[in-house]
């Protein structure tokens, strides 16, 4: 693994010391389910119905479902932007052979971190939602950290994406957009997930650092079991 990707997933975990102030809001998402799990840490395994619902993004998929990655993640994280490459290239080398889903989990110390969420969802409301994904990640130098505002820059990463903007501009600010982004984060929540980006591998926390080599020897072990 690269010194860059380690000093940006260090970035990550220094992050995670401000989930108090996500903590503090779980309210919004209603009370805890029952029996859900204090948190996950290990190999234990959690319940499906917290990783994965019925409208979680599916960035790949497979019929027989040996192998299933599930990501929470910020897309203003360097962490997760150092991730990115290393998930784009396991999703094309398994093409239908592993899931694959996203779930949105913007950190409370990241002034554009929702936004981006509700970009990428309201992308999704339009069926673009794998090309916002990547356009996040792949300007997030050009955006991320910073202190203002940055939705003119997103507007023109809309068009850039062929949307409609009409249709956009109303989905962003749509409140069932901004509730779909809070209900990933508070699955997340119930999961025991503090910082991003934190990775599911077949329902249990990856116990490996996300670099390619790692999550390919897991993915290889998994497919031939």
């Amino acid at each position: 693994m690269t010194t860059n990707l380690k000093v940006t997933l260090g970035m990550g975990a220094v992050t995670a010391l401000i989930v108090a102030l996500i903590v503090g809001a779980v309210a919004m998402f209603g009370p805890e389910p029952a029996n859900a799990p204090a948190s996950a840490s290990g190999t234990d395994t959690v319940p499906e119905r917290f990783l994965v619902r019925e409208d979680s993004h599916r960035l790949a998929t497979a019929p027989d479902g040996k192998v299933t990655l599930v990501e929470f993640l910020d897309f203003e994280c360097e962490a997760c932007g150092a991730v990115f490459p290393h998930m784009e290239r396991i999703r094309a080398e398994y093409a239908g052979r592993i899931n694959l889903v996203v779930r949105y989990f913007p950190m409370p110390g990241h002034r554009n971190g929702e936004l981006a969420a509700r970009v990428a969802e309201a992308a999704a409301q339009q069926g673009k939602l794998e090309v916002m994904y990547a356009k996040l990640f792949q300007t997030q130098a050009q955006w991320g950290e910073a202190s203002a505002s940055k939705e003119a820059f997103f507007l023109d990463l809309a068009k850039q994406a062929g949307l409609d903007m009409t249709v956009f501009k109303r989905d962003l600010d749509a409140a069932k957009t901004a509730e779909r982004v809070k209900k990933d984060q508070g699955d997340g929540l119930v999961l025991g997930v503090q910082g991003t980006p934190t990775i599911f591998f077949n329902g249990a926390p990856l116990d490996v650092e996300p670099s390619y080599d790692n999550l390919k020897a897991k993915i290889d072990a998994a497919l031939t079991s």
